[in-house]
């Protein structure tokens, strides 16, 4: 039963010249001042869904984007600002990716975030995408079987320092504690400080090719899963949601089919759903451009991503389109009512599904756009699904 809502903000600050007639991803080049304008929007957004109900606002790590896409390098610190000016909502990690970190240092900042929030803070790890982030920082991308490696030993490596007094690890990636003498005594082992307070660390992790090896080690570490928003297309394959539970089941979880999972959908609301594909066109267009090259759109051709950074050439390739995503259920357009009937829907089809993440900000959609959307959604859908929590049972 869905009763939770959330929001998943990849970072992209106000852009101009959007779509496919628009600047090329690559041509975009913006001024600090412009950039740094995303931490604005991030607090107008996390204050709204705070007074709105809404349950928890993620957001995206990313590095180094002039483009304007993706701009927020720092979650945890992030959060913790915006935890001071807000009451309730909490923050998800959507992703920290730990492959561009010392785990024990990513270990120790959720720890502090945790404790200065008063556990407001849900931490989630991705293996990231961007080479440029991945690789700049030291660690392998384009090698993606040693990129699965690091990640999973960081991981082991967090849960340990997270959930032990005191842990050492000894792996192909690191050997902690290192070896050496301390004040007088060998060193064996470490203890994290600070440790999270509110413990067992809740973790989520998206869930993307939905290989076996991912979905076990996730299963294993007690991880739940985020399908779709961010780089993926919104909405669930039924397949990966019946993977997910037999992979929980395979590990002593048994769940209904939607059971520790999050299934993100870009939703747009208007007076009818022709005009809400209308009205969202060229936000579609804009984040095709920006993840098609990077792999997220499923069947493009060599010919069609060349076309996607030609504003000349692109409207006639062929591509993807907003009609098509709309009947493929990633994108929920419309008036609250179809919207309602939509969720209603994936309720029924989900029985153990609790939370979505609703997307009102697909790349280049303007702030006032983005706040308009929440507002709308969380007063006239919201309310029929958060009173489901309420209602009494009804006795067999």
């Amino acid at each position: 039963m869905i009763t939770k809502f959330g929001s998943l903000f990849a970072g992209n600050v106000d852009l101009d010249q959007i779509g496919l007639e628009g600047t090329p991803a690559n041509e975009r080049w913006l001024s600090n001042e412009h950039l740094t304008t995303v931490f604005d929007k991030c607090q107008a957004m996390a204050q709204l869904m705070d007074r709105l109900g809404y349950d928890t606002w993620w957001a995206a790590e990313h590095h180094f984007q002039r483009e304007g896409y993706e701009c927020i390098p720092n979650l945890l610190m992030l959060f913790v600002h915006l935890a001071h000016v807000t009451t309730r909502i909490k923050f998800g990690s959507g992703f920290n990716i730990a492959p561009m970190w010392h785990p024990l240092r990513l270990a120790e900042d959720f720890a502090t975030a945790d404790i200065l929030t008063g556990g407001r803070i849900i931490f989630g790890v991705g293996r990231g995408y961007h080479t440029r982030e991945v690789e700049t920082f030291g660690a392998p991308m384009l090698d993606q079987d040693a990129n699965r490696a690091l990640f999973e030993e960081q991981v082991e490596i967090m849960f340990k320092a997270f959930n032990q007094p005191s842990f050492a690890h000894h792996g192909r990636y690191y050997d902690l504690p290192p070896k050496v003498p301390y004040r007088g005594y060998d060193l064996e082992e470490l203890t994290l400080v600070p440790r999270p307070r509110h413990l067992p660390v809740e973790c989520w992790q998206p869930i993307v090719s939905a290989s076996q090896r991912a979905l076990d080690f996730m299963a294993q570490h007690g991880i739940k899963g985020i399908i779709g928003g961010g780089a993926a297309a919104g909405g669930a394959n039924e397949r990966v949601v019946t993977a997910w539970r037999e992979t929980l089941a395979r590990h002593g979880r048994e769940t209904e089919l939607g059971g520790d999972l999050i299934i993100s959908y870009s939703v747009h609301l208007a007076a009818t759903e022709q005009q809400a594909i209308a009205e969202v066109r060229q936000y579609f267009e804009e984040n095709m451009k920006m993840f098609g090259p990077l792999g997220f759109v499923r069947g493009l051709t060599a010919d069609q991503l060349v076309a996607l950074g030609d504003p000349a050439r692109a409207r006639h390739a062929g591509l993807p389109t907003m009609e098509e995503a709309v009947q493929a259920g990633s994108w929920l357009c419309g008036p609250p009512d179809l919207i309602i009937e939509k969720l209603m829907a994936i309720q029924e089809k989900y029985p153990g599904l609790e939370q979505i993440n609703v997307g009102c900000t697909t790349m280049g959609t303007p702030l006032q756009e983005t706040l308009a959307q929440l507002e709308w959604f969380g007063t006239e859908v919201m309310p029929v699904f958060k009173a489901q929590a309420k209602a009494p049972a009804v006795a067999d």
